[in-house]
Parts: structure tokens; sequence; C-alpha cells
């Protein structure tokens, strides 16, 4: 049985052109601060079913005709070679990534603007070379002394004035960025502030689907984006400035209620009059209004908080993460009544487990387990052995009983398995010689030419994306990522398969 859409996406992309065309129709240039994730919205798309994770860029493609683009990216997160979880690579292979992506779908960004810049950072100006030398403009902007507080410096020849002035053409800038805190209020302020210096009446704006101003404070969405950034600390409240201008309530989040008087001055400054009365009211997002099935979205954002719990908890045992972080994170499950075995694959994952130490089957004592659930809610286990992963033995059973192959029929051949299982232990001087989820998949393609259940197997995979999988302990990187790239959403426990400190 499909899982309910909760969330119409052709409603939402409809309304928030037209919100963001009449916003754009009150300046001569409008700045548009685009918040999140541009393109692969996965967690927008767990937490509202029916969200085309794509649904940003197809809005800005809706709106070529009208926009411009500049990509956002700190220089620290490139100095400090800073990691996108999602897809396990450095911003700045993101930011490359992000460009090439616009480009597919047909968006070309105008410049790049390397915020909080020095010419000490090595790797930031290596990278601004690599830029400059396949084509893309790029701006340096040095950090603003006193910013935000200090508004007459800020506001000067040595603040803003400092920075180059980005050229576009189009009545709408997108700002973008490949994560949070890039800069792009900053970019947005600083290329307001040049503007109003041409005589140009331009203007600014947010577009950040959450979290959502128009829900419940307490609903499961709005909890699920503190989850989401619990290492932010970013907490939601009642939007004070919107409940005294206008009676009404409206959510927002404390960075941009702390905030706000702060950019109100800015902004009445540079524009001469107060355009906003509340942070709310920055923001153009329609989201709200496209929730066809609350429960739908509340049970989505409920089980979102917990592998948000389950990710965090793995961050701080690789030592990438924050014990407040985790703590912040179990908080929120209190709230919402939660615990970590109510995401249905972990406790058939953990006594996969049990059943591989029961069985002695392990290898060299290392036992696994790991849990899938199928599209119609059935749920697939997989252990370790001296041939497979947990993951690997996993993929193998759900593409079976997505297939009805006989569970006893191999897929792969010992010939092929052993032959690999060779070359990693006596070539590559692999400790665990079994197959990692990425090795399988190449050995099952192989297979496939001559086995036709394998090729009845292996068509079944796209079935697999979206699937809810777990692991009972922290996945090798060939496992993690061969999963990944067949678009499942894994969580696992905070635990490691092995004793080894370094694992080749």
């Amino acid at each position: 049985m499909a899982k309910p859409i909760g969330f119409d996406c052709e409603k939402y992309l409809d309304e928030q052109r037209a919100a963001i065309l009449e916003r754009v129709g009150r300046f001569e240039k409008l700045y548009i601060e685009f918040g999140g994730k541009l393109i692969f919205d996965y967690h927008a798309a767990r937490v509202l079913p029916g969200f085309d994770p794509n649904a940003k860029i197809r809005l800005l493609q809706k709106l070529k005709a009208q926009t411009a683009i500049i990509l956002c990216v700190y220089a620290g997160d490139i100095e400090r070679r800073k990691m996108r979880a999602d897809f396990g690579i450095t911003y700045d292979s993101d930011t490359l990534k992000l460009i090439d992506d616009l480009r597919g779908w047909g968006l070309d960004v105008s410049a790049v603007v390397m915020t909080r810049f020095h010419e000490s950072m090595h790797a930031a100006v290596g990278f601004k070379n690599k830029l400059e030398r396949r084509g893309l403009r790029v701006h340096t902007h040095p950090e603003t002394p006193g910013y935000p507080q200090d508004v007459d410096r800020i506001l000067s020849d040595r603040g803003f004035g400092a920075h180059s002035f980005v050229e576009t053409d189009k009545p709408l800038v997108a700002v973008i960025a490949p994560g949070p805190n890039s800069g792009k209020m900053s970019t947005c302020l600083s290329q307001l502030f040049h503007e109003h210096k041409r005589g140009i009446h331009a203007g600014y704006a947010k577009f950040e689907t959450f979290p959502i101003w128009n829900i419940p404070l307490k609903h499961p969405v709005n909890a699920a984006y503190e989850a989401a950034t619990a290492d932010l600390h970013d907490i939601n409240l009642i939007d004070p400035f919107h409940l005294e201008a206008y009676g009404k309530t409206a959510i927002n989040y404390n960075r941009d209620v702390a905030l706000f008087p702060l950019l109100k001055r800015i902004l009445t400054r540079l524009m001469g009059e107060a355009v906003y009365q509340s942070p709310t009211d920055m923001g153009v997002n329609r989201a709200g209004f496209a929730i066809v099935d609350d429960a739908a979205v509340r049970e989505a954002a409920r089980q979102e908080v917990i592998r948000r719990y389950f990710r965090t908890s793995c961050e701080y045992a690789l030592g990438a993460g924050e014990k407040a972080t985790v703590e912040r994170v179990e908080g929120i499950l209190e709230e919402l009544n939660l615990r970590p075995e109510n995401r249905s694959v972990v406790e058939p994952a953990r006594q996969a487990a049990a059943e591989a130490v029961a069985a002695g089957k392990g290898f060299q004592g290392i036992c696994c387990g790991a849990a899938l659930e199928l599209p119609d809610g059935t749920i697939v286990a997989g252990k370790n052995s001296a041939l497979f992963h947990a993951a690997s033995s996993l993929v193998l059973n759900a593409i079976k009983h997505l297939a009805g192959i006989p569970d006893k029929l191999h897929l792969l051949p010992p010939a092929i398995t052993q032959s690999i299982a060779a070359m990693k232990e006596n070539l590559l001087n692999k400790k665990n010689p079994s197959l990692d989820v990425e090795e399988m998949l190449i050995a099952l393609s192989i297979s496939a030419m001559s086995n036709p259940a394998a090729q009845m197997a292996m068509e079944r995979l796209p079935e697999l994306k979206g699937c809810e999988v777990h692991l009972s302990h922290i996945p090798p990187a060939g496992d993690e990522t061969g999963l990944r790239r067949l678009g499942v959403n894994l969580t696992s426990d905070p635990l490691f398969p092995s004793q080894d400190l370094y694992v080749v």
C-alpha cells in the first residue's frame, strides 16, 4: 500500500510563483534569499509526502525570464572542508555540483560570492582560482566589522561599501547557497546598499519552506525542522512582532526574530521606509496552503524526527557532532511522545543482528543486522556473513521478494563472489572480504548477463527508492554510498561494526 500523499506540490508551485511575482511588483528590483536546499530537498519530501525534492528549482525555471542567480558560499566552509551529510561530499564539491545541476535545468549562475573571505585562506583561494579558470565570475567579500549590530558602519564605505557589486540585469535576483550560514542575507543587504546608492528602488525578501508560519507552533512538521537544525540551535516560536502588528499568530524561528529589529533598521535606512513589520512579513512561503492531508504529514514528520535522532547519535559517535545536539533531538522526541523504536525497521534490524549472533554466522565474530520496509508494508531483513555485509544481504533479499524469486535461489554464482572476496583479501589487503552494497550491485549486474533470475531481481531495484532502512551498526562507506544511490531513507544505531579503529 502506497504511503498517503499529504501535500499538493503543483498547487504549491502555482501559489509560490504568484506570491513571488506579487512581491517583485513592489520594487524595481527584488533580492530574494532562498533558504534551505535548492535541489534535492529530501527533508521537505520526507515531512511533506507529495513534495517534489526539486520544487524550488522548478519554481526558478518557471521564473527564468525574470531571474538572475547569485550563489553564495562561506569561505570558511571551503577552508575546513565542511561536509554535506546527505551527499557525503564537501561544500566545494557541492558548489560545483549545484552549478552543474542548475545548468542541467537551463539556469545559469550570474556570479559566485565567497563570503567572509580572507587571502590567508589557502583552500578558499584555490577554489576561487578554480572557479575563475572555468569561466565563472567570482566576488570575494571580506568579513564586515560590526555586522549586523553596527548599522552606521555597515551602511558605509567601510562596511558594505567595501564589497564589490554583482551586476545583474533582471528584476528578480535569487540568492542561493549550498547550505546554511553561507552569507546569503549579508550579500542581499550589500547588494541593496549598492543599488540604492545607484538610485534603484531595490527590495529584500526571504523564501524558506520551514518553519511553516501558518501551522501550529508544536506541529510535528515544525518540530522536524527543529530536529533538522538542532546543531544550529534553532528554536521555533510565535513571531512577537507579527502578533503585535496584526494581532495574528505566525510561526518563525529564534534567529530571524532576534535579528529582525536590526534588519528593520537597516532596511529602513536603505529604503527610507519600514517596508516590513515582522520577520514573517519578509517571508514568501505558501507551503502551509498546500497541505491536503494533515494526518499524513504529521506522521511523516514524526518519522523524520526519529531519523534525525539516529543521525545525530551517529554523528556524535563518529566525533562529528556534539552531545548537546543529540540531547536536543531527544527532547523533541519526548515532546512528541516518541521512542526510536517507533520506527518500523529498527527492531527487525536489531533482531536480525541477534539472530546472527545466536547462529554464529557473523564474520570473525562481528554480527550485524539490517531491515527494510517495502512499499506494501512488508519488512525484509538481512544478516552479515562471510560473503555479504548485512546491508548487501538485505538488498538481495528485498529484490528477491519483489521479483517473487525463492529465497534459496542464488542470484550471484559462487565463482563471482569468491573471486571478488579473494581479490579484496589477497590483493587489496582488506580485513573483511565480504561484499558491501556497491560491490554486490556490480556483481549482480555481471550475473544478470547470464542469469535471468538476477536480471529480474535487478529490474526491481528502482522500487527500493524511498523505502525505510535501518542497520544495527554504523555503515561502512561502501554500504552507505550504495544505499544512498538506491535512494532509501537510511538510519543506523550508533554502534561500530568492529573494534578496529582503522578500517581498510
